[in-house]
């Protein structure tokens, strides 16, 4: 069988992911320049969590801003935490707005929650541990609704972190939630690419190398929200909830840019996954990613993407904010390379994954 690549967004061989790096690089960094210039703007906002995409979306402001002869003073970055912020990760934010010469601040977003709590009545309200999804869009929400107030108190647009994978699950707070912003620089590049763009970026010191201890912690850091405390130790993780981003990213790839059947991309990333010492992986893979999965897991994830990606998530995805198209596997911006109805079903795609693949 001809060698299956287990990330189609990260090339294995080193030389091609150096140049893919410095390509996805420059495309976000010269869509956020072109906006900048057309918009006459000169400051945008920016909500910093400590975390791989909005981490990503300011080395790209940072590497915009240079190239512009803009200071660094103009990107406003604001870091705020709720009730399930931890201090490894806003100490990270902290270190990464210093290290990079931003203008930083920090906005304490549990007092204007805990306000609109008593305004609308949840069971949290009335002293009940329910850290439900009101509990946490209020905080997403929140948070979003300072950017865009600071950015009309600031003359600044607001700029986007969400990224491609996040879009194709439907992963982010609609409307009034990290699913809007003025520009996002982000929307087209999957999550298992950003790992190595902001590598790539610390390995070469390209916005200083103050940076990169900092940049390394934060790849360290294990995806998370941060929207409900941990429990017994163990934090709120992503990729506990919607599956792992290397399947993700494997499945999203062989559907959107393809057009595969469920069953088929189900053969493929068992033969990518089902081994973990065969095939090459990326140079530098992070750790704990060496990793393999069966069948059985595979199409268990296969089918909650099924659902998400067809069924409750294209609303999201049809309200996009601009932003540039960056890797090979497309775009999911209505106004470019998809367009689907956002009241569809996952049904047709269900069935074949069912009739087609064991358990």
């Amino acid at each position: 069988m001809r060698p299956l690549d287990r990330f189609p967004f990260v090339p294995d061989e080193a030389g091609r992911l150096d140049q893919d790096c410095y390509e996805a690089f420059n495309i976000q960094v010269q869509g956020l320049m072109r906006r900048m210039a057309a918009t006459k703007g000169e400051r945008l906002v920016i909500g910093v969590s400590g975390g791989l995409d909005s981490t990503q979306a300011l080395l790209v402001a940072c590497r915009a801003f240079d190239r512009m002869n803009l200071p660094r003073s103009n990107i406003l970055g604001f870091t705020m935490p709720g009730f399930a912020t931890s201090e490894g990760t806003k100490s990270n934010a902290w270190a990464l707005m210093k290290a990079l010469g931003v203008t930083g601040a920090e906005i304490d977003i549990r007092p204007a929650a805990e306000q609109m709590f008593r305004d609308i009545g949840p069971p949290y309200a009335a002293g009940e541990p329910v850290h439900d999804i009101t509990f946490e869009n209020v905080q997403a929400g929140l948070r979003t609704d300072y950017l865009f107030r600071l950015a009309n108190q600031n003359r600044a647009f607001v700029l986007g972190t969400g990224d491609l994978s996040e879009l194709a699950l439907g992963w982010a707070t609609y409307g009034v939630g990290d699913h809007m912003s003025h520009y996002n620089v982000n929307g087209g590049v999957a999550k298992t690419l950003i790992r190595h763009l902001i590598r790539w970026v610390a390995d070469r010191e390209l916005v200083g190398a103050e940076a990169s201890p900092t940049l390394h912690a934060i790849l360290n850091t294990e995806i998370s929200p941060e929207l409900v405390p941990a429990k017994d130790g163990a934090i709120q993780s992503t990729e506990g909830t919607v599956g792992p981003y290397a399947l993700n990213d494997f499945f999203l790839f062989y559907i959107s840019r393809f057009g595969m059947a469920p069953s088929k991309v189900a053969f493929l990333a068992h033969q990518a996954w089902s081994d973990a010492g065969a095939g090459q992986w990326p140079v530098n893979p992070p750790d704990g990613e060496k990793v393999e999965y069966d069948l059985a897991t595979i199409k268990a994830w296969l089918r909650k993407f099924l659902i998400r990606f067809f069924q409750t998530a294209q609303f999201k995805r049809s309200a996009l904010p601009n932003g540039p198209k960056v890797v090979t596997g497309g775009s999911l911006s209505p106004r470019g390379d998809w367009r689907a109805p956002s009241d569809g079903n996952a049904r047709v795609w269900l069935d074949e994954l069912e009739a087609n693949v064991p358990d």
